[in-house]
């Protein structure tokens, strides 16, 4: 996402095992074929893939919607999915293994005031994880769905365009997740024995 931190992060990382980074976008389609095409041989062998791009983009009521923000949450959380997802599927059918983990949101299960459109995109998340699920699993390759509630990121940050104080006023009044903790949550679904598929897990603070 942020090609500073993703050199940091491999700086950390490669003290432990080889790390490879691409700095792409994933709303843009050819962008996302080319970074996946330009792998390394011995990083084109991919067993997972974690569909983590998300965003949300201002809160209002669907007839005061901005039609930006609107593009902006549809390319990116159903698109990006679908472009990436597309872009690595080949190879995990080849190999006949692999596991997607698809990161959506309890917007995605029920929808909220003024939530309107990303509710509509952690939906179409969802019903893609299903059917991403039933249609790969001739393939041998497993499908999961994370859905976190409240998660203190930098998510209300963009969501309120930078305004950080509104962005704390979500969190206040309760303990909200971690990133860590959804990375807990993911390690141990990938980590099951192969005859294990946790297909759908909600998450909340």
């Amino acid at each position: 996402r942020r090609r500073e931190r993703l050199i940091q992060l491999q700086k950390e990382l490669s003290l432990h095992t080889k790390v490879h980074t691409l700095h792409s976008d994933v709303a843009d389609k050819d962008l996302v074929f080319k970074a996946i095409d330009s792998l390394p041989t011995e990083f084109k062998k991919i067993d997972i893939l974690i569909n983590n791009a998300g965003n949300a983009h201002g809160l209002s009521s669907i007839q005061n919607g901005n039609l930006e923000d609107w593009d902006a949450m549809l390319d990116i959380n159903v698109k990006g999915l679908l472009y990436v997802s597309k872009a690595i599927m080949p190879t995990m059918i080849a190999q006949n293994n692999g596991f997607i983990v698809n990161i959506g949101s309890i917007a995605g299960k029920d929808v909220y005031s003024n939530g309107n459109v990303y509710c509509a995109s952690k939906h179409a998340v969802n019903a893609l994880n299903k059917a991403m699920r039933l249609d790969l699993n001739q393939h041998n390759i497993r499908v999961s769905g994370i859905h976190p509630g409240a998660v203190e990121t930098e998510f209300s940050e963009v969501r309120f365009k930078g305004d950080k104080e509104k962005a704390a006023n979500v969190y206040k009044g309760f303990k909200p997740l971690k990133a860590e903790d959804i990375a807990d949550i993911i390690h141990f679904v990938v980590t099951r024995p192969y005859h294990v598929n946790i297909e759908d897990l909600v998450v909340y603070p």
